[in-house]
C-alpha cells in the first residue's frame, strides 16, 4: 500500500494520485541521472517525527545541489494530505492491534525535472515499514567494514562529490549492500581512504564506552565527525541530546575502525532502523551480547523519548 501526493501550485495541499497509475516523465533527470534529493522520515500513529530537522537537511542537501525546492510550509501540507489518506488506507485495510502504534515510512522527493524544463518534480511518498527493521533492532547485524574510496578531506576540496547531500544517486550504497550480502553480513559501514570510519549507506554510526582506559565508569557516546564528508544524522542528533540529559558524555570523530573493534557496543542508527546493534564487524564480536543489550535497551528508551 502506497500514497503519493505531488507537490503543485495548483493544489496548497499536494495532488493526491493513484499510485499504480505512472505519474513521472521518463525525461525527468531523477530518473536517468539520478539527479534529486530525497529525506525519509518515521511517522507513528499519523505523526511524522522529526519533520523539522528532515525539512532543514532536505534544504540544505538543495542548496549543495543547486535545486530550487518548494517551501516549507508546502511539504508540510503535502505530508499531512499524505498520512491522512494512508492512515485511512490502513483502517480501512485493517484493524491494527491496539496497543501496537501505527507506524508509516513518509519519503520526500525532489528531482531536477524533465530535461530542458527548469521545473523540478516533488511528491511526498508514503508506505508502510518493512518488518525487517524491527528484526534489526532485535537481533542485530554482522557488519563489514568497505572502504568508499575516498580520503576524509575530500569533501572540503571536492564539493562536486556532494558528499554532505543526501542524493537520489544510491547505485553505490546499494552495491555496498548487496556486496555484504554476498558475503554473509547484513550492513556496511564504509571508511575513508586515510583509515577513518564514515557512516553506513543508509545510517548513522555510534559507538559507546561504559569505561576509559584505566577501567573507571563512564558513559560515552561517538559518533564520526561532519567534517569527514558524511550526511548528518537526525536521529543520532536528537539521541544525543536526549542523552546529554541523562549525563552521557558526547564525543565526536575521528573514528577509526580500530576505535570500534575496541568500543563496548556500536550500532546503526536511522530515522526508520532506529537503534540497531552490531554484533560484529568483519567477523569479531563487539563488546559482549549482555552488554550490547543492556545499552541498546537504555538507549532506546532515550531515543523513544524523542519520538
Amino acid at each position: 500500500m502506497t500514497v503519493l501526493v505531488f507537490l503543485d501550485p495548483a493544489h496548497p495541499a499536494g495532488r493526491l494520485v493513484d499510485a499504480a497509475t505512472p505519474s513521472l516523465l521518463a525525461t525527468d533527470q531523477g530518473v536517468t541521472r539520478g539527479d534529486g534529493i530525497f529525506e525519509s522520515l518515521l511517522a507513528v500513529d499519523g505523526t511524522p517525527r522529526k519533520i523539522q530537522a528532515h525539512l532543514e537537511r532536505l534544504a540544505g542537501s538543495a542548496r549543495t545541489m543547486d535545486l530550487v525546492i518548494p517551501a516549507a510550509e508546502l511539504w508540510q501540507a503535502a505530508i499531512t494530505t499524505a498520512v491522512t489518506a494512508f492512515s485511512a488506507s490502513v483502517a480501512l485495510a485493517s484493524a491494527p492491534a491496539a496497543d501496537a502504534p501505527a507506524q508509516c515510512v513518509v519519503k520526500l522527493v525532489v528531482t531536477r525535472g524533465p530535461e530542458g524544463a527548469n521545473t523540478p518534480t516533488a511528491w511526498v511518498q508514503v508506505s508502510a515499514i518493512s518488518p525487517a527493521l524491527a528484526e534489526q533492532r532485535a537481533k542485530g547485524l554482522d557488519v563489514l567494514l568497505l572502504e568508499r574510496g575516498y580520503d576524509s578531506g575530500i569533501s572540503a576540496r571536492a564539493p562536486w562529490l556532494l558528499l554532505g547531500a543526501k542524493t537520489l544517486s544510491y547505485a553505490v550504497n546499494m552495491a555496498a549492500l548487496r556486496h555484504a550480502h554476498e558475503q554473509g553480513a547484513d550492513d556496511v559501514i564504509f571508511t575513508s581512504g586515510d583509515d577513518l570510519v564514515l557512516e553506513g549507506p543508509t545510517s548513522s554510526v555510534l559507538l559507546a564506552h561504559i569505561s576509559d582506559d584505566s577501567g573507571v565508569p563512564v558513559k560515552r557516546l561517538i559518533t564520526p565527525h561532519l567534517d569527514t564528508g558524511i550526511l548528518p544524522g537526525t536521529t543520532q542528533g536528537a539521541l544525543f541530546a536526549a542523552a546529554k540529559e541523562a549525563g552521557w558524555e558526547l564525543g565526536y570523530g575521528p573514528v577509526t575502525p580500530a576505535d570500534l573493534l575496541d568500543a563496548d557496543a556500536v550500532w546503526l542508527i536511522s530515522s526508520l532502523r532506529l537503534l540497531a546493534p552490531v554484533n560484529t564487524i568483519d567477523g569479531k564480536e563487539i563488546g559482549t551480547a549482555a552488554i550490547r543489550a543492556e545499552l541498546s535497551e537504555e538507549l532506546s528508551a532515550l531515543l523513544a523519548t524523542t519520538l
